[in-house]
């Protein structure tokens, strides 16, 4: 069975762990990475009691949960610049999935999919020292191959802003056999920070990879920045779903933001009730930046 075969409900899917642990817990995360807190008890305490929220909201609602790991900066570049060697990273990787996947473990009540995140090589919104997808294979083959051993159900790559980093993850998911998502970034104009409308790259990864991604989906935008530029094309059946940010603010804004813009909750439940409705076969909704669980409560309202 193929992950979007076991999509047969909606999935809540919450990558905004880490604006909810700097601005609203105070807890310092250099390089905004989550994965050094597995490394303690209160770390691993902070995870926990994410996790388990997430797993009451979608018990409650009915629906199933992607169980992301922490590993999205958990890459050579992004790892080394705040102190963590390439020898280093292959425990982390391991261990980030085994952690999910012993959560699970006890929880039978709720259809979990694990998924092992990983990021852009930079910086998500500003991609400014581009490879293509020959580089962008071989780099990431490395965090690939150190996921593949902790056998997750899927890979997901999130806040990709560019369709040859893009192919080089999914050659290099394919390599290990690793299902793969790749979620695109969108800016306020609803394009690619590259400038490339949202189709266009989708094809483009379609084309160069032959279909390997199992989806795509949309993160780290509002609703109101990527919604006016969807339309009725074939290529918007290989997204299935949204993981929003609460805050209109653009990524350079965002970026520079000393205080946290959790936008309206009820407000970005009404966005999400408006995607479920225009795109019935989207199954995957959650929050990205500026969200907590008030909005996830929200998102799950609306499209359960």
């Amino acid at each position: 069975m193929t992950i979007l075969e076991k999509l047969d409900r909606p999935f809540l899917c919450y990558t905004g762990i880490e604006t909810d642990l700097i601005f609203n817990q105070g807890v310092d995360l250099p390089g905004f990475a989550t994965f050094p807190l597995l490394e303690n008890e209160e770390g691993r305490e902070l995870l926990t009691k994410s996790y388990l929220e997430q797993v009451e909201l979608a018990r409650e609602m009915g629906c199933g949960l992607m169980f992301e790991s922490v590993t999205w900066v958990a890459n050579k570049d992004r790892a080394a610049a705040i102190g963590y060697s390439a020898n280093l990273l292959e425990q982390i990787n391991v261990d980030a999935v085994q952690f999910i996947r012993e959560l699970r473990d006890n929880i039978c009540d709720v259809p979990i999919i694990l998924s092992a995140q990983v990021g852009p090589r930079g910086d998500g919104y500003k991609p400014d020292s581009q490879m293509d997808d020959g580089e962008a294979e071989q780099y990431h083959q490395h965090q690939l191959a150190q996921l593949a051993k902790a056998k997750p159900d899927i890979v997901s790559a999130f806040t990709i802003s560019y369709p040859e980093e893009a192919i080089g993850i999914v050659r290099a998911a394919q390599k290990h056999q690793l299902p793969v998502a790749i979620s695109f970034t969108v800016e306020t104009d609803g394009l690619l920070p590259t400038g490339m409308p949202l189709g266009e790259a989708l094809d483009a990864v379609d084309a160069a990879t032959d279909n390997y991604a199992e989806y795509f989906l949309i993160n780290c935008a509002h609703p109101e920045h990527f919604l006016p530029n969807l339309n009725d094309g074939p290529w918007i059946e290989r997204i299935a779903g949204m993981v929003a940010n609460a805050s209109r603010c653009s990524h350079a804004e965002l970026d520079v933001a000393t205080e946290l813009d959790d936008g309206d909750p009820k407000e970005l439940g009404t966005y999400f009730a408006m995607i479920k409705n225009t795109y019935p076969h989207m199954r995957i909704f959650g929050g990205c930046c500026g969200t907590d669980m008030r909005h996830m409560r929200e998102i799950a309202l609306a499209t359960t």
